[in-house]
């Protein structure tokens, strides 16, 4: 779904189960928004943050449901975000050689710069991170 408002920059939402497999079909709504808003640049590194975003939410939520946005922010920047029923705040934590879990904050971080965040919401959170092409700072 596209919404756009007055003020508002483009953004593509869905509302996904919370169960694996959720993480493909974010991946598919990051690239068709980068695909018509002619931005392959953030593409690659856009589709693994919405990836692990999702993953953190489907092993950590307390809900049936994400909702997945990506949204145009910048001329080439983009915010992907991932919303849930948890109000647990997600933690970035150092994960052992032999650890299968534990690394998908750090990864955001990297993939982001740094630019990445969590919004307490009335029903949650929404957990974000900004992106644009190289990992380059947007304006």
């Amino acid at each position: 779904m596209v919404e756009t408002g007055a003020g508002r920059m483009p953004a593509y939402t869905e509302t996904l189960p919370r169960v694996a497999v959720s993480a493909r079909s974010a991946r598919r709504l990051v690239r068709l928004a980068l695909d018509v808003w002619g931005l392959p640049g953030v593409q690659d590194a856009a589709e693994l943050v919405v990836s692990e975003l999702v993953t953190n939410a489907v092993l950590h939520a307390h809900s049936d449901r994400v909702r997945v946005s990506v949204t145009r922010i910048g001329a080439e920047q983009v915010r992907v975000a991932v919303a849930d029923l948890s109000k647990d705040r997600p933690a970035a934590r150092a994960a052992g050689d032999e650890q299968e879990t534990g690394r998908g904050l750090g990864i955001v971080d990297a993939l982001s710069g740094g630019r990445w965040g969590v919004d307490a919401l009335p029903y949650g959170k929404r957990v974000w991170a900004t992106l644009s092409p190289e990992g380059t700072p947007g304006e």
